[in-house]
C-alpha cells in the first residue's frame, strides 16, 4: 500500500496535531483492512448499547469499556505484527513468521475471551431478571 505524501515524513513530529492525525490514519487503516477489527468494533458497540440499555453502575461500566476498548487495542496490535511479519517475508512463509502471527491472534483470541466473561457477568443477571 502507497504511503501518502504526508507519511513520508523522516523527522520526529513536532506537532501534536500532526501526531493525532497519524494516530487517526492507523485507525482508519485498521478499521478498512481488517474484517476483524470491524466485528469487534460492531460488537463493542452493541455492548455500550446494552450498557445504557441496562443502566449500568459505575464499576460496571469500567469493567465494559475496559474490556472493549482492550479487544479494539489487541486487534491493532496484532495487525501491526502481521504487517510488519509480511513486511519482513515480503509475504513468503517463514516458520517464525507464523509463530508471531499465531501469538499475536491468541492474544486476540484470550483478550476477546476475556470481554466475553465481563459482558456474561454484567449482563446476564441483568437479562435473567426478566424472566
Amino acid at each position: 500500500m502507497p504511503m501518502d505524501s504526508k507519511d513520508k515524513n523522516t523527522e520526529k513530529n513536532k506537532q501534536f496535531i500532526t501526531s493525532i492525525e497519524f494516530a487517526f490514519t492507523g485507525i482508519k487503516t485498521v478499521f478498512d483492512e481488517e474484517r476483524n477489527m470491524r466485528k469487534h468494533v460492531l460488537l463493542g458497540i452493541v455492548a455500550i448499547i446494552a450498557g445504557f440499555v441496562f443502566r449500568l453502575n459505575q464499576m460496571e461500566w469500567l469493567w465494559l469499556l475496559l474490556s472493549v476498548f482492550l479487544v479494539w487495542i489487541v486487534e491493532i496490535v496484532n495487525t501491526v505484527f502481521e504487517n510488519v511479519v509480511d513486511m519482513f517475508t515480503d509475504f513468503h512463509f517463514h516458520p517464525i513468521g507464523k509463530k508471531i502471527k499465531d501469538m499475536a491472534a491468541g492474544a486476540v483470541l484470550m483478550t476477546a475471551f476475556f470481554a466475553f466473561i465481563v459482558a456474561a457477568i454484567i449482563f446476564l443477571p441483568k437479562i435473567l431478571a426478566f424472566f
